[in-house]
């Protein structure tokens, strides 16, 4: 028998699912099983179904507890659930992270057809990122199949996952985007809208958009007539979505100024040789649990620094940069790396109800170290944030700080004066260590070769 917790533990990204909820004691997460959930759990438990996702690495694992306080008197089973190492969201990833996460949420569900199971939910939400590879991390998403009855998860899915990949093909505009304001999906009437005329003759677009926009108008003289569904039928539509989604390409540029950054576009190999040198003998035989690369670009030094790291997030605002960053650590099977977009002078914010749902980078992406190469410039002059700023964004982000101060008469930085009317006097090295050492002590400065360029090695001040 459980105890019972008078304290509301749960946490506030868990309550849409009467099945249950995630809760903490003691800064551990826990899963409750409600009892309106016993007989579909018990079936995934039963079955195998649990231990085939597991084993393969498709699902979380748990392990089932008794020496915890309930959260109510509803509670079936207590739950010790698998943690991954950074929580992400959708409207952080690159195309080919949400494709591929698209893929395995299909993958999933034919594959729980066969055990007596269906999705229910088939949001990205409920999908992280494991050394490249898709998991789910929720327990509860399942149902009992009845092959009589359409999948209910379908317009979740086309409106989280195949729109949004969809507009990205089509509009070749960052589209994923649209997640950070639709939080329960594009919807299909507006999607159709924002297609271009040549996307309205694609069979996918026409089955799952357009005739999906036009089903609202005639759900309610439709709503006596029973639907009628079959097995066949379900893996039909699943397999044509998996044909749909596999087709569809982002529309980056293969070549830009930042996703060419390394190869053509540094001051030269030299440079690039020695910044590599200076660095690998700063971290030589030093370990953290958490990196975090500001401005990874490629991710050139995030695969450098992921060695010595429990996990490395590399964050870029550039698209196109961290989906070539993906696929390099998915096809190549570099383990502890998480590369996301995002744009760090206007991080994600906390979003959903209450403000709470999901929240900020700033709160998920605090690191032991911090590296930032070749971007104070880029925030104080592009985008305008004075350097006090931009000193106390890392002092909430690091422990440590690895930071490259490019001069003024460096090349990229007089390009960037050029472009506005306003000469910023207060970018100089003076003013930037000032205002690094209020958060920081220094324990060393490197000149990359001859470049003017400097190497700060801070640490955070007790």
């Amino acid at each position: 028998m459980f105890q019972y917790s008078n304290e509301s533990n749960r946490e506030p990204s868990s309550f849409r699912d009467p099945a249950g909820f995630l809760f903490r004691v003691q800064g551990k997460l826990y899963r409750q099983v409600n009892q309106c959930y016993q007989s579909t759990y018990d079936h995934l438990m039963a079955s195998g179904f649990y231990q085939t996702l597991t084993n393969r690495r498709l699902m979380v694992s748990h392990e089932e507890i008794f020496d915890i306080p309930a959260q109510s008197t509803e509670c079936y089973k207590l739950l010790q659930p698998e943690l991954v190492p950074f929580v992400s969201y959708p409207y952080e990833w690159c195309f080919d992270q949400l494709k591929q996460a698209a893929l395995h949420t299909l993958q999933l569900q034919l594959m729980a057809m066969e055990q007596g199971l269906s999705l229910k939910d088939a949001t990205p939400f409920n999908i992280q990122f494991r050394n490249g590879k898709p998991v789910l991390i929720d327990t509860l998403s399942w149902e009992l199949y009845n092959e009589n009855q359409p999948w209910v998860a379908y317009r979740q899915f086309c409106e989280m996952f195949l729109y949004p990949l969809l507009l990205e093909h089509y509009t070749k505009t960052a589209a994923i985007l649209l997640l950070k304001h639709w939080f329960s999906g594009i919807p299909a009437n507006y999607t159709a809208q924002l297609l271009p005329w040549k996307a309205k003759w694609n069979l996918g677009v026409r089955l799952h958009v357009l005739l999906q926009s036009g089903r609202k108008d005639s759900q309610d003289s439709n709503r006596s007539r029973p639907i009628r569904f079959s097995r066949q039928k379900m893996q039909h539509l699943i397999s044509h979505l998996q044909s749909v989604v596999r087709s569809l390409q982002p529309g980056y540029p293969k070549q830009s100024e930042w996703n060419n950054y390394y190869a053509s576009t540094i001051l030269g190999q030299d440079y690039l040789k020695e910044k590599e040198t200076i660095i690998a003998g700063l971290i030589k035989d030093r370990c953290w649990s958490g990196v975090l690369d500001l401005g990874a670009n490629d991710g050139h030094f995030s695969k450098l620094l992921a060695p010595h790291a429990g996990l490395l997030v590399a964050a870029d605002f550039d698209a196109a940069c961290i989906n070539r960053l993906f696929n390099n650590v998915r096809n190549d099977n570099l383990e502890r790396l998480l590369p996301l977009v995002i744009d760090l002078s206007n991080p994600t914010p906390a979003l959903g109800f209450g403000s709470v749902e999901r929240s900020s980078f700033m709160d998920r992406a605090p690191s032991q170290l911090v590296l930032a190469l070749a971007l104070v410039h880029h925030l104080c002059i592009a985008k305008g944030i004075a350097m006090e700023q931009v000193a106390a964004f890392f002092a909430k982000l690091a422990e440590e700080l690895l930071v490259e101060f490019v001069p003024r008469e460096d090349e990229k930085v007089q390009l960037l004066l050029v472009s506005h009317s306003f000469d910023f006097p207060m970018y100089n090295r003076n003013h930037f260590e000032q205002c690094l050492l209020y958060y920081f002590e220094m324990k060393s400065v490197q000149e990359i070769g001859t470049t003017g360029r400097l190497l700060y090695w801070f640490k955070k001040r007790n």
